[in-house]
């Protein structure tokens, strides 16, 4: 057994899980040992409680997959493995972090001899039954070594993983896939509230989500969800109109500005979840005020 995962959230755990049913046979760690337990039941999976005995349960070479949240908690888990790894270990980040990040993490494992792999992984809650999209950055001798395991996460062994390249460029690549994400959405949001403010057409929106899946350009898996949900409520009365970011969006949006590569559709959408957040709210004000002032247009008090 030489392949682990740590952190067994939505993803972490879901990962495991296919790797359960392509008959793998992993060692699985989270930071909440009843977690940990309540996968190994379902899956014959190895349980570790910390890592020591994660490291002691892996034959070396070890690979170390981290599925955690990006930031302090990743890097806290990398600052406690690093001392207890071997020379020709490998670490995967597989949280969300930002690509440059990477190189110097990338230098701190090669310190102790430990190979390096940023990874981006797509596919959310759909993953486990679908397969998750993977692109991911290192080393060609650490993408050989993680072949078996990408392909078995995959949609097939043939598609949906790719090695981009060097270190960050994994991590670079999803960052561009969730600004290309924020764009499609806020497309789609903004062309479904336009038909619905079309009163007098009576328009069904959950027939047009159908029928658009079939044949249309704008045919996706974004409109497959979308035909999903408004099948079941076309008004979303119960919905708040708050939409968070994770933070890639702004990346990307801040990447476009450093490379002088144009992403205004990107960037608008971005732009948009904040003004979802309340963000949007004292300026409306303002804008309310200077109608009035050089128009006298009545304004609209809470």
């Amino acid at each position: 057994m030489e392949f682990a995962i740590v952190g067994l959230g939505r993803m972490g755990g879901n990962m495991a899980r296919r790797l359960a049913r392509k008959g793998m046979r992993i060692a699985v760690m989270n930071r909440t040992f009843d977690v940990t337990e309540a996968l190994v039941k379902e899956t014959g999976h190895v349980a570790c409680v910390d890592y020591a005995a994660l490291i002691a349960t892996l034959d070396k070479p070890r690979m170390i997959w981290l599925m955690l949240p990006a930031g302090d908690v990743t890097e806290a888990a990398l600052t406690a493995l690093l001392p207890l790894l071997s020379p020709g270990d490998l670490i995967v980040d597989g949280a969300n972090s930002h690509y440059k990040e990477d190189a110097p993490r990338a230098s701190r494992c090669a310190h102790y001899g430990v190979e390096f792999v940023d990874a981006g992984v797509s596919g959310g809650v759909w993953g486990l039954d679908n397969g998750y999209c993977i692109m991911f950055g290192g080393s060609k001798a650490a993408a050989a070594r993680l072949q078996p395991y990408m392909e078995a996460l995959a949609p097939t062994p043939a598609t949906g993983w790719l090695h981009t390249g060097p270190v960050g460029s994994g991590h670079y690549v999803k960052m561009v896939h969730n600004g290309i994400e924020y764009g499609m959405m806020q497309a789609f949001a903004e062309g479904f509230a336009l038909m619905k403010d079309k009163s007098e057409y009576a328009l069904d929106l959950a027939a047009i989500s159908e029928l658009w899946r079939h044949g249309s350009v704008v045919r996706s898996w974004l409109l497959d969800l979308s035909a999903a949900f408004l099948a079941e409520d076309q008004t979303l009365e119960a919905i708040e109109p708050f939409v968070a970011d994770s933070g890639e969006g702004r990346w990307t949006a801040l990447a476009s500005i450093e490379q002088g590569v144009p992403a205004p559709v990107m960037t608008l959408a971005l732009a948009m979840r904040f003004a979802t957040q309340g963000k949007h709210d004292y300026a409306a004000k303002l804008l309310a005020k200077m109608r009035q002032g050089f128009g006298g247009h009545a304004i609209k008090h809470s």
